[in-house]
């Protein structure tokens, strides 16, 4: 029996990044998943492009690209090609399978679809938990809003807060 290719969940993850309001992978990233180069990994795509429409895949403008490279540290120049990259959404992954089609990209596919289906249930779990505890707020006593306030609080702790500024003030300048 074959090992099969095991990638770390959380590496793969790591490298799904919201953009145009879509879930997507770089390019760059999936190539180095399948261990390809990125330059053979975008031949074999666009040998293939009627297969990936718009919402399956797109190239990020300068202004994404630079604010990838920026917030995320992911992109650092010179070791990346001159063009922008390549994102593709999880039909986008899913269309890969048909374009590449090596054991290991196979294994990989599988690997970051199923990641895109469980951060998809974590979402909805998170909605419907929200709704339900929305409506038992509404049957219960102001005693509870304490507990409720705690519970929403943890519920929108993975979204990021603005920084607070930590220091002195200059209090001439107010």
């Amino acid at each position: 029996m074959k090992a099969k290719t095991q990638i770390p969940q959380e590496l793969i993850e790591n490298k799904i990044y919201f953009i145009r309001g879509k879930k997507v992978m770089l390019d760059s990233d999936l190539a180095i998943l399948y261990r390809v180069e990125t330059k053979t990994f975008n031949r074999a795509v666009k040998r293939n492009l009627e297969r990936f429409p718009e919402e399956f895949m797109f190239q990020l403008s300068k202004e994404e690209y630079a604010s990838l490279r920026y917030q995320f540290g992911t992109l650092k120049r010179g070791q990346h090609s001159k063009y922008s990259s390549y994102v593709f959404t999880e039909y986008g992954v899913a269309m890969l399978s048909s374009v590449l089609s090596s054991k290991r990209s196979i294994q990989v596919n599988i690997q970051i679809i199923k990641t895109f289906v469980r951060l998809r249930e974590i979402v909805i779990s998170n909605h419907k938990l929200r709704l339900k505890i929305e409506s038992m707020e509404k049957k219960y006593d102001k005693k509870f809003v304490a507990v409720f306030d705690a519970i929403r609080r943890l519920l929108d702790a993975h979204r990021k807060e603005p920084a607070k500024i930590i220091g002195f003030r200059d209090r001439k300048k107010k």
